[in-house]
């Protein structure tokens, strides 16, 4: 089939994209797209939302405008969780040459856009960042320990960046598609600072401006900051410096496992020695503490792109212990072999944990939170075909 050719119109082609990760703010789409086209006046531009299946039907408020709006799209995510993933799918979603991500949350100024555009053209930049610690720029009403907290992760950044940063933790900036493609096949996509990804994961000095700006107070929703959050931009920070070596899922299960062993060896210690039980019993129970401890914190931490949640974190508990069991079975055998032959009993119970770690990890990675990610988006799927009939 032939493909329609159309004259080129290079007054109507499409200069700008903006790109608005979202989770939970319905209330913000109407009000940021009214700001959005007061200030981008005179500018071809296009709206992405990339939704991550907000419970609140933010998608769907969305969906409504995009009716009546060709400027207007949505990407609604079913099963993926992640500012930084978000937004990365935002970006490749788009054909525009500059490329806007910033939040839905009326928290940072649009009307600077039109002044930042025009300084990754004119000066040939890759990026160009929306700064509140630069002159002219503040955090506005922040409290003083969030201010400190981006300070530190501001000092962190930098560790890791091929281009200082004065405001390395900002999620508001304009870049070109050209750099995007540039670095694309680096990136690591996690966490909430994609900004930081970007710049981190150039092999060469990046051509950085900067445009300074006033951070806003939150009218609608809630912030989605908490102790995960920063623990997602450690991870981040981790892969960016040993990434390329080993896989920094892997450090984090493998730390999580650290934490693991020390409770191991605290029940054994009470049971075996405290309560004189034997070290079968023993061994046999600290395991399975541990076993339920690791999942947790690993559906919390290390897989909290996939967290499982309701009926799918018990589903997935079941496969976790169902895929770990013959690991468990190994690690008391192989503990109470090694006991016998007259080792201490604590480099048996660390011998033993180790053997169940490895297996926990080869094998959990690839059943329990990947199939509980496939079992929730075909649910999701399913209610949806279910409500489009009805």
């Amino acid at each position: 089939m032939p493909v329609r050719q159309t004259p080129f119109d290079p007054a109507a082609a499409l200069e700008l994209a903006v790109v608005l990760p979202t989770f939970n703010e319905r209330e913000n789409v109407i009000p940021v797209l009214a700001r959005l086209e007061a200030a981008l006046e005179g500018i071809r531009y296009e709206v992405i939302f990339v939704d991550d299946d907000s419970p609140d039907g933010t998608a769907d408020e969305v969906r409504q405008v995009a009716l009546c709006d060709p400027q207007v799209r949505i990407v609604k995510r079913i099963g993926r969780r992640g500012l930084s993933s978000a937004c990365i799918e935002g970006m490749f979603a788009t054909a525009a040459p500059w490329i806007v991500v910033m939040d839905a949350d009326l928290q940072h100024d649009e009307r600077i856009i039109p002044a930042m555009l025009r300084r990754i053209q004119d000066e040939n930049l890759d990026i160009v960042v929306g700064t509140r610690k630069a002159a002219g720029g503040s955090m506005g009403d922040f409290a003083a320990s969030r201010i400190m907290l981006s300070d530190i992760g501001s000092f962190l950044s930098n560790l890791v960046s091929r281009h200082k940063l004065s405001d390395p933790m900002s999620g508001f900036f304009v870049l070109s598609r050209s750099y995007l493609e540039e670095v694309a096949h680096t990136l690591s996509g996690l966490g909430f600072k994609i900004l930081l990804d970007l710049v981190a994961s150039a092999r060469r000095p990046v051509k950085v401006g900067e445009e300074a700006y006033t951070f806003r107070s939150r009218v609608h929703g809630e912030s989605k900051l908490d102790i995960l959050v920063g623990l997602e931009y450690l991870q981040l920070l981790l892969d960016k410096l040993i990434g390329d070596y080993v896989p920094v899922r892997f450090v984090i299960f493998g730390m999580v496992g650290v934490c693991g062993a020390f409770l191991h060896l605290a029940i054994l210690w009470i049971l075996f020695i405290l309560a004189g039980e034997s070290f079968r019993l023993s061994q046999a129970v600290a395991a399975v503490v541990v076993m339920t401890a690791n999942f947790i914190l690993n559906n919390l931490i290390t897989y909290r792109d996939r967290r499982l949640r309701g009926i799918n974190l018990l589903l997935g508990m079941l496969s976790f212990y169902a895929a770990c069991s013959i690991g468990a079975v190994i690690n008391v055998l192989v503990a109470s072999f090694i006991v016998k032959g007259g080792w201490p009993w604590y480099i048996a119970g660390v011998i033993g944990t180790s053997i169940g770690s490895v297996w926990n990890f080869s094998v959990t990675s690839i059943l329990t939170w990947r199939q509980g990610n496939r079992r929730k988006a075909a649910k999701q799927s399913l209610r949806r075909q279910k409500a489009a009939i009805q």
